[in-house]
């Protein structure tokens, strides 16, 4: 069985949604950021302190592992997209799902002080959103709009993911 592997920025809603979906498809939800730090031994923030390389690393690292996996609902972090090998190894077993939300949406109610690529601020985001948007509509296989009721988004992310194969 094929992962449906969820992609987006930071605050668009991978890992609530990526639960709830797990949930109704009676699947395993695998947040990939806690599993960089068990495999890294340091948390995501230690990681940036080195370098973004140094996370970006140990991100390609973990994500290779869970593209191993089979069956999972797995939500990605926000800059997976940001090496081509990361999508090409979720592709081979795994569905991916651009999960969509306006930088304006995530601006107004993201905490940024806990996300360490939006500790700049607002705008940031919307820089990121500018910088990724093409990136993750490429990698997708398929796109749901995360705007509206937490309900009615996650209603779109099912049926894609069953339409998908989930």
């Amino acid at each position: 069985m094929r992962n449906i592997v969820l992609i987006g920025m930071p605050g668009c809603g991978k890992s609530t949604l990526g639960r709830y979906l797990a949930e109704i498809l009676d699947r395993d939800f695998i947040d990939a950021d806690p599993e960089i730090e068990k495999d890294a031994g340091k948390t995501i923030p230690e990681l940036f302190a080195v370098s973004e390389d140094c996370f970006r690393e140990q991100e390609t690292k973990t994500v290779k592992r869970l593209a191993g996996l089979q069956g999972k609902v797995l939500a990605m972090g926000g800059g997976v997209v940001l090496r081509r090998e990361n999508i090409e190894n979720l592709k081979k077993n795994g569905t991916i799902i651009f999960l969509d939300r306006s930088p304006g949406d995530i601006a107004g109610d993201v905490d940024t002080e806990t996300r360490p690529l939006l500790a700049a601020g607002r705008k940031r985001i919307y820089d990121l959103y500018a910088q990724r948007e093409a990136l993750y509509r490429e990698a997708a296989d398929v796109t749901v709009r995360n705007k509206g009721t937490l309900k009615e988004t996650l209603q779109r992310l099912v049926e894609a993911a069953k339409q998908a194969g989930g």
